[in-house]
């Protein structure tokens, strides 16, 4: 017979509303009644997050696949912005 102590269920973490708020900071809402606001400007590394350096760009933003994207697909897991401090 086999028992268990505790069974953990992890829900997925989505982005579920976001608001850009001054250069790269954006407010993220997640699904498990979290919020934060995060500063993206030292994860944008890489040729499809170059042109988001430009802060023009990178205010245009929409939440597609439960995270956050831009129009040239560039986009983060929602994982990875949950887990910034």
């Amino acid at each position: 017979m086999l028992l268990f102590d505790k069974i953990i269920i992890m829900k997925s973490i989505e982005v579920i509303k976001a608001e850009y708020i001054t250069d790269y900071k954006i407010h993220l809402w997640f699904n498990n009644n979290v919020d934060k606001i995060v500063d993206l400007y030292s994860s944008l590394k890489g040729v499809v997050f170059e042109p988001l350096k430009n802060v023009e760009n990178f205010k245009k933003f929409k939440i597609k696949y439960n995270t956050i994207e831009w129009d040239n697909g560039a986009d983060f897991a929602p994982e990875y912005l949950y887990g910034l401090e």
